[in-house]
């Protein structure tokens, strides 16, 4: 066993049992001084020691233990990090000696912890449940996190920035990009206009798949990228070449709190370009009707994959030529939403736990294979649904690949020029699969796959355990 200096959980236990030095050294059977140091974390907490105190007092050795101190350290850790502007950053160091030394007051400090987490989604469900995703003067008075208020400023505009796509259409005329060729125009354009030269770098399993020098005037892609994905690349350097200012100010009005929202709004805006300078609105609408908005036909046409088609599709939204709205989702195995964006009212939960029967999680179970379903959610609208799996391999053998599942839904009464609907029953109201924006938001009693009660209802467990049904907690 390695030295552990424990000294304040023994005094607590001492004084816990009313001791002084003197009585608990002798019901021990050490010295006065020797428990002194002991106490005074200048002498280990010894095997033997430890044994004395299981035999004298019946307590579990456990209270002094590696494992336990470990576990608050976890906890302590994860805790405390990543609070910008709350105070002086809490060191390693720091939380380990709160750990040895003063258990109880770690283990409060994680009960806070734990309740103000609770607290923060139980708002966030709330507002969710009344349709306002930044919720009211509470939850407003929490800032938000960066990412989260830049999507907050797409969706507030509907997902459609006409100020880019107006100048992104304009711009692929002038350049004479071809559909599914237009990586070749766009090296072209950054070599004529910019002096910009592509070159190859080896890709990894993290970073960036673009890597711009300035001073050099190269701009590297990554080794493996697809055709699309390469003119995706090029198109958002572009973006970042011949839009720069324009897309400062639109940033700089987007309402944001800081610097780093700021940034990533710019990076977003760059990305919104590059995917209407890759697809021309007028063009890209065009071909989605022609083809009933086939997902697969369009990325042949065009020359990009799934998610890339996906994405444009829900942006579509300029008001002389609207297309169907959509809402596009993209999320890992685990269920983190790493992308969401609507062009019109459907909210996405904020707080995780999305509804399980959702095809979006089906999808993962046909990998490649697009998954359909019409669902309705518990306010009695019905959705049309496509969703499949995406992977991306970012090395070698022995890489793990990156795989998630991106859908794009739209309200049912647009689902008749959809090809997906093709078979579909859309009158009948039995057909839709009853699906929600997660457990602790859903009202649905009877669902087989609730794991736990809505915000403000409790459980009521049958005598056999085999089930539960929600109550109204008595107020």
């Amino acid at each position: 066993m390695r030295k552990t200096f424990m000294g304040v959980r023994l005094r607590r236990l001492r004084e816990e049992r009313g001791m002084t030095q003197v009585a608990l050294a002798r019901a021990l059977d050490l010295s006065a001084s020797y428990l002194n140091q002991i106490e005074q974390n200048q002498r280990p907490l010894t095997v033997p020691v430890l044994l004395k105190i299981n035999a004298v007092f019946g307590v579990d050795v456990q209270r002094f233990s590696d494992d336990d101190e470990a576990r608050l350290i976890a906890g302590l850790r994860e805790a405390l990090a990543g609070r910008p502007g709350e105070g002086e950053a809490v060191s390693l160091a720091e939380i380990r000696e709160l750990a040895a030394n003063m258990p109880a007051v770690a283990r409060t400090l994680l009960a806070l912890h734990q309740g103000r987490r609770e607290a923060l989604e139980r708002l966030d469900a709330l507002a969710a449940r009344y349709g306002d995703e930044r919720g009211g003067p509470a939850l407003s008075a929490a800032q938000p996190m960066a990412y989260e208020e830049v999507r907050d400023f797409f969706f507030a505009r509907h997902n459609h920035i006409a100020e880019l796509d107006e100048a992104a259409e304009r711009l692929a005329a002038q350049w004479a990009l071809e559909p599914g060729r237009a990586q070749e125009g766009l090296a072209r354009r950054l070599a004529e206009a910019h002096g910009v030269r592509i070159a190859a770098q080896p890709r990894q399993s993290e970073g960036s798949p673009r890597q711009y020098d300035p001073a050099t005037g190269v701009l590297r892609l990554a080794d493996g990228l697809e055709p699309g994905q390469r003119a995706f690349q090029m198109a958002t350097q572009l973006a970042f070449l011949e839009m720069g200012p324009e897309l400062q100010r639109l940033a700089d009005g987007a309402g944001l709190s800081g610097g780093q929202a700021r940034a990533l709004a710019r990076i977003g805006l760059a990305n919104y370009f590059a995917g209407a300078l890759v697809l021309p609105y007028t063009e890209f609408l065009r071909a989605a009707e022609a083809l009933r908005y086939d997902i697969d036909l369009l990325g042949h046409r065009f020359g990009v994959g799934f998610e890339t088609v996906c994405h444009r599709l829900s942006t579509l939204q300029r008001p002389e030529a609207r297309g169907v709205p959509f809402f596009f989702i993209r999320v890992d195995r685990a269920g983190n939403i790493s992308k969401r964006q609507s062009a019109t009212h459907f909210h996405f939960s904020k707080i995780g736990g999305t509804c399980p029967l959702w095809n979006v999680y089906e999808a993962f179970a046909q990998p490649g294979r697009i998954v359909p379903q019409l669902a309705r959610m518990p306010d009695g609208r019905a959705y049309l649904w496509v969703a499949r799996t995406v992977s991306r391999s970012a090395g070698g053998w022995g890489t793990p690949d990156k795989t998630f599942s991106v859908a794009l839904g739209c309200d049912v009464r647009h689902a008749p020029q959809l090809v997906y609907s093709k078979g579909m029953d859309l009158a009948d109201p039995e057909v839709p699969v009853p699906i929600g924006m997660g457990c602790k938001v859903c009202e649905r009693e009877a669902c087989p796959q609730r794991a736990f009660p809505p915000i403000g209802r409790t459980l009521d467990v049958d005598e056999n355990h085999s089930r539960f049904t929600p109550y109204p907690v008595a107020r």
